[in-house]
């Protein structure tokens, strides 16, 4: 069984948001399922809600963590895990 989300938003922020999901090969509605698997997956929001004041410390942070040798998936990589993660979520009846 699933369940529908109704989500007001202005015309332009819905009209971009479709260009963006679709450059990127998906519908909004699945870009949401997304957002929302990545969110259980982490257990919280999947991104920094931070005020714009405290951006330039964790791009520094991010600076010195690739310097150090660190790596960021690409987002081919990122897209890529969503998708298998959605499947398999559909797979179980999530």
């Amino acid at each position: 069984m699933s369940k529908t989300i109704q989500v007001r938003v202005d015309d332009q922020l819905k009209d971009s948001a479709d260009k963006l999901f679709s450059s990127l090969g998906l519908d909004t509605s699945t870009a949401i399922r997304i957002f929302l698997v990545a969110s259980m997956n982490a257990g919280g929001i999947p991104f920094a809600v931070i005020n714009g004041a405290d951006r330039d410390s964790l791009i520094k942070e991010a600076i010195s963590y690739r310097k150090s040798g660190g790596k960021f998936l690409t987002a081919e990589q990122s897209l890529s895990n969503m998708r298998t993660a959605i499947k398999a979520g559909v797979e179980h009846g999530a």
